[in-house]
């Protein structure tokens, strides 16, 4: 995993400059489903114009083997680099029961729901493993529903984002821990819901 160029000014990049692979999106778009084995390809764009593509497969008919295998070049010239990616799958049960499916990161080995490669990255892999930071963060006016979630996060012992998923802490009762998982899945709604309306404004603004 490379780093991201040398000579960048400004700060690390954000998750909303950076290609995104969302599980969820996935399952909700027909990319990925339990028991099936499909092939495709995902494409990007950046304000109505085409920004990258990758070739997919989504195995998932062999339980205890499921995994993304992601297809990509980057690179041109001398540089150029003919990627293959593993990505593990894995799910955890919520109180409401069904599954919540998750992306293993490659690098940090944590559970995600969404991969980032931001601009002069290399691989897929996590927000904690790009260190990335969210745009809309640094606007103070849309800094309250993250800041309960990451509240909570902290609380909970586990990384700040909106794809970090906290486990039970050593020595928390599961009761408790159940009802602070109540309180996370609605605050990572409201601030999933604000996070999508900021970018959708971003992408009119490019327009």
């Amino acid at each position: 995993m490379g780093g991201f160029g040398s000579g960048r000014q400004g700060g690390r990049p954000t998750t909303d400059a950076s290609r995104k692979l969302d599980l969820a999106w996935m399952f909700r778009s027909g990319y990925a489903e339990e028991g099936q084995h499909i092939t495709g390809s995902i494409h990007w764009t950046c304000r109505g114009n085409p920004s990258g593509s990758i070739s997919y497969q989504s195995i998932m008919t062999q339980p205890g083997t499921e995994r993304l295998e992601l297809s990509y070049t980057r690179g041109s010239g001398d540089d150029r680099e003919d990627v293959r990616q593993t990505v593990r799958l894995c799910f955890t049960v919520p109180t409401y029961g069904g599954k919540r499916w998750w992306m293993l990161c490659p690098f940090r080995h944590v559970r995600v729901g969404k991969l980032y490669m931001p601009p002069g990255g290399d691989r897929f892999a996590s927000r904690q493993a790009w260190r990335l930071g969210y745009q809309c963060q640094r606007d103070a006016a849309r800094d309250k529903p993250f800041e309960r979630l990451f509240r909570l996060q902290e609380k909970l012992g586990c990384e700040r984002g909106l794809d970090s998923f906290p486990s039970r802490p050593k020595g928390m009762w599961q009761r408790t821990y159940d009802r602070h998982l109540e309180r996370y899945w609605e605050l990572e709604e409201a601030a999933n819901r604000e996070f999508a309306a900021y970018a959708s404004r971003i992408c009119k603004l490019g327009r």
